[in-house]
């Protein structure tokens, strides 16, 4: 039951979360949409790890916290907030940078590259 109800509570700040970020369309009006694709890698003998498309519309919140993708990862993931805004400040199209989850995990190392 305690386990409910610790889920039912990180569903809630997250949604806090997303509601305190705002909208695509407020935040970033001159941006019609978004399709964000990363390619996961780790380290090991086949560093390739996944390929991940996600699409953004303006009626989205704009929370760009990407949940990391390997198990047995504790709070990882990434926060492409920094990027989305650099880019769409620059009016750029197309960006490659290497991210590293922030997560702890056990064995693995993950980079992302969007």
């Amino acid at each position: 039951m305690a386990q409910k109800q610790n889920y039912a509570v990180k569903m809630d700040l997250l949604k806090q979360k997303k509601i305190a970020a705002g909208l695509v369309s407020d935040c970033f009006p001159e941006v019609s949409g978004m399709v964000i694709v990363m390619t996961y890698f780790r380290k090991g003998l086949n560093p390739f790890l996944m390929l991940r498309t996600v699409n953004v519309f303006p009626s989205a919140y704009a929370y760009f916290n990407m949940d990391c993708m390997i198990s047995g990862c504790t709070d990882g993931g990434f926060d492409l907030s920094p990027v989305i805004k650099e880019m769409v400040k620059n009016i750029t199209n197309r960006k490659k940078e290497p991210l590293s989850a922030k997560g702890k995990m056990p064995t693995l190392h993950q980079t992302m590259h969007t």
